[in-house]
């Protein structure tokens, strides 16, 4: 049986990581007193005392927000700690999953949809982050994986308040709904990415898609998806002032390894139907 380390098991993809790899292998979920991934030498000791075949990295500070006003901290996690894990994962021969983020997209002059050669014009800390701990960790270790991750939902989650939640509210309490003509992005449900993370483990290093593809506005897509389903359309209102932001993500190389996403839409109507 493999053993398998997941990071960042307190945090929304981690803990469903976990949840879905125990049946079938060794997982060990380090807390941070266990582990703290900005010190190399905790990461290397944990490594030492566990010899894991593989390692999914889903440990971050992906909140946007606390990147901007936390660099400092945000840097240590969001890219020591990556480059610490690929290092000793290295040193152990572990081979190495990489989450990282659709948001190294935030400044995209793509008109089309983004592919993974695309170049970058990095506008946040956040995505800045994710693209430079891919850049230094492919250096470390050329075998290791880096997923570009959507934004992701949860159906059975009602606490977080992603797209889910929103079209929900809005066709359970009839208030309008505002959303943006001029931004592109995919949502994924979370039980996707991890139930497509086992074929992961034999790819070839490197940076790959990983989650709904999507061409559509939030706007055309929730008025789209409450056309199909019979509910008011009219609640689904354009945001005026809006910049133009495409996170859009071509699904193609990854789909080249057999691994496929239903779409955004597709998603989307079937968990609200």
């Amino acid at each position: 049986m493999k053993k398998i380390v997941v990071t960042g098991v307190s945090g929304f993809l981690g803990s469903r990581m976990v949840e879905f790899l125990k049946e079938k292998y060794e997982v060990l979920a380090p807390t941070h007193k266990e582990m703290d991934i900005t010190e190399e030498e905790s990461v290397k000791q944990y490594f030492k005392k566990h010899k894991p075949d593989i390692v999914i990295h889903c440990a971050a500070i992906s909140d946007v927000g606390t990147c901007e006003k936390e660099k400092e901290l945000s840097w240590k996690v969001n890219v020591v700690g990556s480059e610490n894990i690929v290092k000793i994962a290295k040193m152990f021969s572990a081979k190495c999953i990489c989450c990282s983020s659709d948001q190294v997209y935030c400044g995209s002059k793509e008109v089309e949809v983004n592919k993974e050669e695309s170049i970058l014009n990095l506008t946040n800390v956040y995505g800045t982050e994710k693209a430079c701990a891919e850049k230094s960790c492919m250096q470390i270790d050329s075998t290791s994986v880096h997923l570009r991750l959507a934004w992701m939902y949860d159906a059975n989650d009602t606490k977080r308040n992603d797209f889910i939640k929103q079209l929900r509210n809005c066709i359970k309490e009839s208030k309008p709904l505002y959303l943006s003509p001029n931004d592109k992005r995919g949502i994924t449900d979370v039980w996707e990415v991890v139930q497509n993370i086992e074929k992961t483990f034999e790819l070839d290093g490197g940076i790959y898609h990983f989650g709904s593809p999507n061409t559509k506005s939030t706007y055309e897509l929730a008025r789209d998806i409450f056309k199909k389903l019979g509910y008011d359309t009219s609640l689904i209102c354009k945001m005026d002032h809006t910049n133009q932001r495409n996170l859009t993500m071509s699904q193609e190389k990854i789909n080249q390894f057999g691994i496929y996403f239903s779409s955004t839409e597709e998603g989307i109507l079937r968990c609200l139907s």
